[in-house]
């Protein structure tokens, strides 16, 4: 493995096991955001862990269909983030923890949670 994938699969560790704490002790959900190089994927957690309660990603055909090639990846992130909120809160979701899965908050991962942020869920 080259030293940039264990750099961050070691933040992802660290931010995985605080966020883990922060739901035992609060009832957090937990926010995981994964990127490949043409997509961005993000799924609301139960504290418990095993139960995904919303999720969105870039594939989804309603993302696909407003985007026709003129979007860039930063856009269609800002548009999963606006998709991720509406579906919390249909869950019933207003607030959740961060887990960047090692990802800096930078670029398309920050335009994704700024964009939940926008549209009513607090991470």
């Amino acid at each position: 493995m080259n030293k940039k994938r264990i750099a961050r699969i070691r933040r992802s560790r660290r931010t995985r096991e605080h966020v883990k704490r922060l739901g035992a002790e609060k009832g957090t959900v937990r926010l995981c955001i994964g990127r490949s190089a043409r997509h961005i994927y993000a799924q609301l957690i139960a504290p418990e862990g095993g139960k995904i309660l919303a999720s969105a990603s870039s594939l989804e055909k309603a993302i696909k269909d407003a985007a026709k090639g003129e979007e860039t990846k930063t856009d269609l992130s800002k548009q999963v983030g606006k998709l991720l909120a509406e579906r919390a809160k249909e869950a019933g979701i207003d607030a959740a923890a961060s887990d960047r899965s090692g990802y800096k908050f930078h670029g398309r991962v920050a335009a994704l949670i700024q964009s939940a942020n926008e549209h009513g869920l607090t991470v």
